[in-house]
């Protein structure tokens, strides 16, 4: 998975947004106001996907391309490498595991907004 394809992917979740509130070189994806992704342009080989913490954990101890999050609450959240042996499923599972953690933290009424 590259970098446009990661992009192509968030974008199709509804209600997903992407901005860059962080500089030019930080790529964000939010549902509602909340962020959900995060990925540097400058290495483009890899995304900062929220989690939860026993699972990050899971994930972590599972697979090497599955980090600590960098510069991010390391409970959290997850550095995920898209240049390892992680298939384009288990990134996609990753991806949608944050996406749905974020969107059913939001208040009742935007996320019936959102999923409809």
């Amino acid at each position: 998975m590259n970098i446009e394809e990661l992009r192509d992917y968030c974008l199709q979740k509804p209600g997903a947004s992407e901005g860059f509130p962080f500089g030019e070189d930080t790529l964000v994806f939010k549902v509602g106001d909340k962020l959900f992704l995060l990925a540097g342009l400058n290495e483009g080989n890899r995304f900062n996907a929220k989690c939860d913490p026993e699972h990050a954990v899971e994930l972590r101890e599972q697979y090497d391309e599955v980090q600590p999050g960098y510069h991010m609450n390391k409970k959290h959240w997850n550095t995920v490498y898209m240049d390892g042996s992680l298939t384009i499923r288990q990134l996609h599972a990753i991806i949608d595991d944050s996406y749905n953690l974020v969107l059913n933290s939001l208040p009742k009424k935007l996320r019936d907004g959102i999923t409809g």
